[in-house]
């Protein structure tokens, strides 16, 4: 039989390396890709594929679901706090093998061994019949007490101060201590500073309180702690912090360490840090200048004119903070009858008071001072009421009712009129009163 030359040919060509070819019906052929090979067995075992990272996670939640299921249910009355320790505990034993896990073995369901963590905890695989997580109960700790309000400790006295000036030769110097303070007394708080530098012995003799009986800190924008600490340690009777950017804390730390205070100006604070008056014993105080401090109402001059709440335990009598104060300055404030008739009573002993500039003052005011009632009838000295728009002329005989007056300012006054004023000063209470100025009267003691 006599072969075509096409197909002799076909049949000579070698066959070329490539996917293999299926001729379809219709001319067409389909390439079929060859599949990829499995991988030979070495001499070692057969080769394991390795799973994916997503795989290998829904592995380990697969055994964890698994282990969690095995758990014996230990009661229904088990608390909240239980359950989260369990489930944290179950964290910390498939943290404790993690050669365990990932080579994917569970451990066995007959061993009943634990293993105990570092923090003291014992943890129980799976299998044993017992709580995953077991807490030592060991005695509870003791209550924290409650913390109470800190209150303020003075510091134990200094050693006693030598009364002599060592020299450098080794010898004292002839001048003793009293001496050296009376001529220190001479000089001013800057000279005080300067001298301070000289050497430990002076330093020491110039915080002599008798060398500070007043100290100005006033126009000061902030207040260090050096300065607050050199202020007690000083111990003034008199202390200036008018206009200055003294906080309530500040305020209440000086005041709880100056029992000697005697004097103290506030004029122009805010009410915030003036409020730490009421909290800060001051029984040797006996003048108080509270003048423009803003926004200043009568609950909170209620709250500094009245005795406070905490008074000690057998206590009988409870003390205004104001009960031994001589003079007030309210100059300025927003002061009403209701505040008046309070500061006439737990303020008896006032010889000079500051009313000028308040607006609410009037007629029935100076009525309310100078009633039979009132104790400043008998123990004002002076009296300033400058620039108060309501008082009249109705008022001015109510004065004759202080024996005491010897200073009444009623300058600035609209509604008063200078004649008025000349015949009060002219008949005065018990004696006629002089006029340096336009309705200030005056009367020498």
């Amino acid at each position: 039989m006599q072969r075509s030359p096409t197909a002799g040919s076909a049949l000579a060509a070698p066959r070329k390396a490539g996917p293999a070819r299926i001729q379809v019906k219709g001319g067409r052929e389909r390439h079929l890709k060859k599949k990829p090979k499995p991988p030979l067995a070495s001499a070692e075992g057969p080769a394991v594929p390795s799973p994916s990272p997503q795989r290998e996670k829904l592995e380990r939640f697969k055994r964890m679901c698994q282990l969690l299921e095995r758990v014996p249910d230990t009661s229904s009355s088990s608390s909240d706090s239980d359950s989260d320790s369990d489930s944290s505990g179950t964290s910390l034993s498939e943290d404790e093998a993690p050669g365990e896990a990932r080579n994917g073995r569970r451990p066995a369901r007959g061993s009943s061994g634990e293993k105990e963590n570092r923090g003291g905890r014992r943890a129980v695989r799976p299998g044993s019949g017992g709580p995953l997580l077991s807490w030592p109960l060991g005695p509870a700790p003791p209550p924290r007490p409650p913390q109470l309000e800190r209150h303020v400790v003075r510091p134990p006295p200094r050693s006693p101060e030598p009364d002599t000036l060592p020299l450098a030769a080794g010898s004292d110097h002839p001048l003793p201590r009293a001496a050296w303070l009376r001529v220190f007394q001479h000089l001013g708080p800057r000279e005080l500073c300067i001298c301070m530098r000289v050497c430990r012995t002076w330093s020491r003799w110039c915080y002599d309180k008798r060398l500070w009986p007043r100290m100005d800190l006033s126009r000061r924008k902030s207040l260090t702690p050096p300065m607050l600490s050199g202020v007690v340690r000083r111990q003034p009777r008199a202390l200036d912090l008018s206009w200055t950017g003294v906080s309530k804390k500040q305020l209440m730390w000086l005041l709880n360490r100056l029992q000697g205070l005697q004097e103290l100006v506030l004029s122009g604070c805010s009410w915030l840090s003036v409020s730490a008056l009421g909290s800060a014993p001051l029984p040797a105080l006996r003048l108080l200048d509270l003048r423009w401090i803003e926004d200043v109402k009568d609950s909170q001059l209620r709250e500094l004119l009245l005795p406070p709440p905490d008074t000690k335990p057998g206590q009988t009598e409870s003390r205004g903070r104001l009960q031994g104060v001589a003079e007030l300055r309210l100059a300025g404030l927003e002061l009403t009858d209701a505040s008046l008739r309070l500061l006439l009573r737990h303020a008896p002993q006032l010889s000079a008071l500051d009313l000028s500039h308040c607006a609410h003052v009037g007629d029935p005011s100076v009525h309310l001072l100078t009633a039979p009632t009132s104790p400043l009838r008998e123990t004002l000295v002076h009296l300033n009421l400058a620039g108060c728009h309501r008082l009249t002329d109705h008022c001015l005989p109510l004065f004759r009712r202080c024996p005491r007056l010897r200073r009444l300012d009623l300058r600035s006054c609209r509604q008063l009129s200078p004649e008025a004023c000349a015949r009060l000063a002219a008949a005065g209470p018990p004696g006629p009163f002089r006029c340096p100025e336009e309705k200030l009267l005056l009367k020498d003691s």
